[in-house]
């Protein structure tokens, strides 16, 4: 196990309204029960839910030690540099709690509604190496002046600051082998969700993430591997089917999560309810399954 990061966990938060508590509640479970993460999705164009920053803001006011990462960002809805500033200056009201999720955009249907062209796959992808790319320069340079010159963002003598309280780690929502090869490269850790990526398609995705890791001559151990477990800690009579994602009883989650650490090389878990009482169910997560699989782990590190 000594290859492995030590296992993190977290909690995703839905903005979608119209419980405006909601929110704040399943945050201060995650608070109290001493998760790593809360996690928010990012997609403005749906009109029942509430702005991520904005929301991610006020969760960290109500908050003194747990992480927050968009999870992830919308690059073409949010301009890397001033999404830069944005994370940077979070992290400093927060006092270094911050981690970025960034995405290429997926529904382009939403994007394009909110006034920006549609992007072709590979424009998708040179977009979010531009964005990479300018979003660690900014959030890096902590004096001076940073340019960049991309195919479809640039900065220009942009003098970024203030800095970060530490340095920011950047997740990247990736699923394809070239995304994944650049994630490898250029971020901090990927995350993936398991309605979209099973278990069985895993080591194909570590492969990718490996070989850009290799190009850029740094270590697969450096990157962090997120798998958003959407699904429902449930009883076997409980009645609840899921097409996609975990059911089961506590039990099931603490052995599936344990094989993904052991045996599939994941080492951060953010548990998305998607059935049942979402805050019962983070309650649980928090309180039963984390903790047994904390057990289970102890001295394998």
């Amino acid at each position: 196990m000594s290859d492995l990061l030590a296992p993190r966990f977290g909690a995703n938060i839905d903005p979608t309204l119209p419980d405006l508590d909601a929110p704040f509640a399943r945050a201060a479970i995650a608070e109290r029960a001493g998760l790593n993460l809360v996690a928010v999705q990012d997609h403005p164009y749906n009109r029942r839910m509430l702005e991520t920053w904005t929301l991610l803001s006020m969760l960290a006011a109500r908050t003194e030690r747990v992480h927050l990462v968009t999870n992830v960002a919308n690059i073409p809805l949010r301009p890397p540099a001033m999404l830069a500033k944005q994370a940077a200056t979070l992290d400093l009201l927060s006092s270094g709690r911050v981690e970025l999720g960034i995405g290429a955009g997926a529904y382009w249907q939403g994007i394009t509604a909110y006034g920006v062209p549609h992007r072709a796959p590979g424009e998708a992808y040179a977009a979010f190496n531009d964005a990479l790319t300018i979003i660690r320069g900014m959030l890096d340079h902590n004096s001076g002046s940073f340019s960049y010159e991309g195919e479809f963002y640039r900065v220009e003598g942009a003098r970024p600051g203030p800095g970060p309280a530490h340095r920011i780690p950047i997740w990247a929502g990736a699923v394809s082998p070239r995304m994944l090869r650049l994630a490898g490269r250029q971020a901090d850790g990927v995350l993936i969700s398991n309605s979209y990526i099973p278990q069985s398609q895993l080591a194909a995705i570590h492969r990718s993430i490996d070989e850009g890791a290799a190009q850029a001559g740094r270590s697969p151990s450096e990157i962090r591997r997120g798998y958003n477990l959407m699904g429902a800690i449930v009883s076997e009579s409980s009645g609840i089917t899921l097409d996609r994602g975990l059911i089961g009883p506590v039990e099931r989650w603490i052995e599936a999560i344990l094989k993904l650490y052991r045996e599939d090389r994941m080492d951060t878990f953010v548990f998305w309810p998607v059935a049942g009482d979402e805050q019962a169910q983070i309650e649980i997560f928090a309180r039963e399954v984390v903790p047994a699989v904390r057990a289970a782990l102890s001295g394998e590190q």
